[in-house]
């Protein structure tokens, strides 16, 4: 039977924003973790689908070396079919080279990827955080000097499959480096997805004693734990408003390897739908969009929401 349109039911909460937007990370950040190559053509449809389902912010594609990340080697042949969609798509880039092939293509939104720990530094890009900051300086600087809007991530926030427990502390003061050379907005990478909800408060709360709001924060939980929603409510209750989310829970970390699944996007709305609060996201298309993509990679959606709303598609 299906699921009637009057389900969730709506009961607000207080203390909460009355609008939230969800960067998609999907396409990227899903994409890159699968085994198998998507076609482009199909990546193309993917992002189209999720725009029509009304995902605003969809974070298309990785200007990373194709060594590095074969399943986004195609980004120059992406690129040329999104052109008119109507939504922001952000694309990562790792370095100059990387942002000037994005530039080239038209790309007006980009992002750079940090790590708040050494040894995720050392192992995600070859360098100490420090030099990771300084290598981003210039990419940063020239893309805003392009009109480029820029996004900082910051990977392993709430802890470290190699160093364990990481102080608050690191974590601001890498998200002030970050602020202090242009970046526009910063998302918390919960990389290996061991917060939970009072650490998520503590971290903001120092954030904010340090001049950085959350209207210029955005969190990005992964499920290891189970905490990814619980951690999203007490986000939204600090007053963030931005929250990555990955369609039909797509995606991980390939340099993490005890990292599981972002937070579905499908999970999320669900959530939000029945606090009242406004997404533009309609969260039956949404899941048909996930349950499509499902069958394309050969196997079940993680979400949960998926597979309560289409259970015969997928």
């Amino acid at each position: 039977m299906a699921l009637p349109d009057s389900l969730p039911m709506t009961f607000p909460a207080p203390g909460l924003p009355a609008r939230v937007r969800i960067h998609e990370v999907g396409p990227r950040d899903g994409l890159q973790n699968e085994k198998t190559l998507v076609p482009v053509a199909v990546k193309a449809e993917f992002i189209r689908r999720l725009v029509e389902a009304g995902l605003t912010t969809v974070e298309a594609t990785s200007f990373v070396h194709p060594k590095w990340v074969p399943q986004l080697a195609d980004a120059e042949e992406l690129m040329p079919l999104l052109e008119g969609t109507e939504a922001r798509l952000p694309v990562l880039v790792p370095n100059k080279r990387g942002l000037e092939r994005a530039l080239a293509l038209g790309a007006r939104d980009v992002a750079v990827f940090a790590s708040v720990t050494e040894s995720f530094a050392r192992a995600n890009l070859n360098r100490s955080v420090g030099e990771v900051l300084e290598m981003f300086e210039p990419v940063v600087a020239e893309a805003r000097a392009a009109g480029a809007g820029v996004r900082g991530y910051l990977s392993m926030c709430f802890g470290d499959p190699w160093e364990g427990a990481v102080p608050v502390s690191q974590t601001v003061s890498v998200a002030r480096r970050l602020l202090d050379m242009g970046c526009e907005e910063l998302s918390l990478g919960d990389t290996i997805g061991v917060a939970t909800p009072g650490h998520v408060l503590e971290l903001l709360s120092a954030l904010s004693e340090a001049s950085i709001p959350a209207t210029r924060l955005a969190v990005h939980f992964h499920d290891t734990y189970g905490q990814a929603l619980a951690n999203t409510l007490a986000a939204l209750q600090y007053g963030v408003t931005c929250v990555d989310a990955s369609a039909g829970g797509l995606g991980g970390c390939p340099y993490a390897k005890s990292a599981t699944g972002n937070l579905a996007t499908e999970d999320l709305v669900w959530m939000l739908d029945g606090l009242g609060i406004e997404t533009g996201v309609d969260l039956r298309r949404l899941a048909a969009t996930s349950a499509w993509m499902a069958r394309h990679l050969g196997r079940p959606s993680p979400s949960r929401t998926v597979r309560a709303l289409s259970p015969k598609e997928i």
